[in-house]
């Protein structure tokens, strides 16, 4: 049949199982707009308050459902205000597609009104960019952008369409959706027997084995199979950020996370263990510290699906290039059951001596975060900025589930939260999903309450504000004399009013009777609300490691007093 460019998008998304897109209208992309409001029925569209709020409801909406995510821009500005969302999903790998509509073919290059080189911007950042300028490679194009979004290690791909390309008209023959094991310029997938007999060897002569799991568990939906390996090796396992949720955090094997702000049982227990195996996660300096001196006594296996990750930033002693699902399944098939019983009391007489704890005498972010566990059971989808806040969320919220928690991990985006919680509510719509915002982090990308509100979409935003940046002060404080420069954010701002301001239930909590009540209204209203917590702004995020110190060398508030 023939359809024009507009349509055929639209029918390639709802041939990819598309039901909601995330985006904001302009020029360029009138024409894709078009095409959507004739098709509202079947394909959802969520107008954002801004371009970056699109970019991280559809990288929300991926984690928490894992499917891909879809957002939409026009040309220039509209475009480049996706970067910031492209990037974190790209440092998460986050199956996206983000369609942009440019000027038409002949003002390409000609530094034409609302014109940017998005692809070339975003190359660094994307697993493949397209520029369409020939509606006959429409098609084929977006289907080959969502089977590389969602193929070997996920990640967002860019398509961008010239005005002209949409309007022009060619003949469209629906296709099926293709499953494929890698996109191009992927590593292939393989590994072999000789591998998985020295890995079953290592774990066999190993008296002290830590697994350590990463976001690549949750991405293979290696969950399972991961808690057979624990239960088989008789380990103890901590995470990563990414990996919250990927492991029970209330079985008694898990010890927390590691790394920058892990435990202290997991970063002393890592340091002491023989046989340290990493599933689907990249040692990132944020885990290891000093990398020269990570695991310095153990072996090291790591099985990732990107052949790039083995040996980049850790020298392993094997390396496996897999799914770590199909890995797993058959690792465990090789194995015997362990019993490492005096080790498995060494890690729990860690995790009794250096617990987490914190001042329970007044309100603070940990006491929010375990009566919001409390309260919701530990069922709540949750999201967070970053910063302390953040971090107490990873530490203080027990994740029994994947996709449960949804966090800028790789880069760090400071007001990725509000948005990905829309996403993630929309996904999940059965899901009480709270977003864990500082304050700092909350003026960034506040406009997206706006968004909540017009959809009435059941968000409960929760604000630990302590009038300042928290965690950037936090390092000021330990380590550059308390000199607080540009950290202190005690202004004249109500953010109460402001939600309110934006169609939103506003609620301030000072102290900690009210925080129970507040959540428990929340929930019940069934609306988009907004919940304040006030805490002193010299509350800390413990255990730490300085930067590039080796994690044995973590300290917290007993420590530092």
């Amino acid at each position: 049949m023939q359809l024009n460019g507009s349509e055929i998008v639209v029918e390639c998304l709802k041939e990819q199982g598309v039901d909601t897109v995330f985006g904001y209208p302009g020029g360029a992309i009138l024409n894709i707009y078009d095409a959507l409001y004739k098709h509202s029925s079947e394909i959802h569209h969520i107008l954002t308050s801004h371009e970056q709020g699109a970019a991280h409801a559809a990288d929300g909406y991926a984690r928490a459902t894992g499917k891909v995510g879809v957002c939409m821009a026009t040309s220039g500005p509209g475009a480049t205000n996706l970067v910031t969302g492209i990037a974190t999903a790209y440092m998460d790998s986050v199956p996206m597609v983000a369609i942009t509509a440019n000027v038409t073919l002949p003002l390409l290059g000609k530094d034409s009104f609302q014109e940017v080189d998005i692809a070339g911007v975003t190359m660094p950042i994307t697993k493949h960019g397209y520029i369409v300028k020939n509606v006959e490679d429409l098609a084929p194009t977006l289907r080959r952008a969502f089977e590389i979004a969602k193929s070997g290690r996920p990640g967002p791909v860019l398509v961008d369409i010239t005005k002209d390309v949409t309007a022009a008209v060619c003949e469209y023959i629906p296709e099926k959706p293709k499953t494929r094991k890698a996109a191009a310029g992927e590593a292939k997938v393989s590994w072999t027997e000789e591998q998985m007999d020295i890995v079953a060897e290592y774990i066999k002569e190993s008296q002290k084995p830590f697994i350590y799991l990463g976001g690549g568990a949750i991405i293979s939906e290696a969950y399972e199979e991961a808690a057979q390996l624990a239960e088989l090796i008789d380990a103890p396992v901590c995470d990563t950020l990414m990996g919250k949720g990927g492991f029970d955090g209330r079985s008694p094997r898990y010890t927390g996370m590691i790394g920058m702000h892990g435990t202290k049982a997991s970063n002393l227990g890592v340091s002491r263990c023989d046989l340290l195996i990493a599933l689907g996660a990249r040692f990132s300096d944020r885990v290891t510290g000093n990398p020269k001196k990570f695991a310095e006594n153990a072996r090291i296996v790591q099985i990732d699906i990107d052949a790039a990750e083995i040996n980049k930033n850790i020298r392993v002693d094997v390396g496996i290039v897999g799914d770590l699902k199909a890995v797993l399944s058959r690792l465990n098939k090789k194995l015997k059951k362990q019993d490492h019983g005096e080790w498995m009391q060494e890690i729990a007489q860690l995790k009794e001596r250096f617990p987490l704890k914190y001042d329970d005498s007044r309100l603070s972010c940990p006491y929010v975060i375990e009566t919001i566990d409390r309260v919701t059971k530990g069922e709540a989808l949750v999201t967070t900025d970053v910063g302390q806040h953040q971090m107490w969320a990873a530490q203080y919220y027990h994740y029994t589930r994947p996709r449960t928690f949804l966090s800028s991990g790789g880069l760090g985006t400071m007001g990725y939260g509000l948005g990905a919680c829309i996403g993630a509510q929309v996904g999940q719509p059965d899901k009480i999903c709270i977003n864990i915002a500082g304050d700092g982090c909350f003026r960034m990308n506040m406009n997206e309450l706006a968004t909540a509100s017009r959809y009435n979409i059941p968000i409960i935003n929760v604000v630990i504000n302590n009038r300042v940046l928290g965690m950037v002060r936090q390092w000021q404080t330990l380590f550059y004399g308390k000199r607080y420069s540009q950290t202190v954010l005690d202004d004249k701002v109500d953010f109460c009013k402001v939600a309110e301001a934006l169609g939103c239930v506003a609620i301030r909590v000072t102290t900690r009777e009210e925080v129970q009540p507040a959540i428990e209204k929340a929930i019940s209203l069934k609306c988009p609300v907004l919940i304040e917590c006030m805490i002193p702004e010299d509350d800390k995020v413990f255990p730490m490691v300085p930067a590039g110190a080796p994690i044995e060398e973590v300290f917290d508030g007993d420590d530092v007093r």
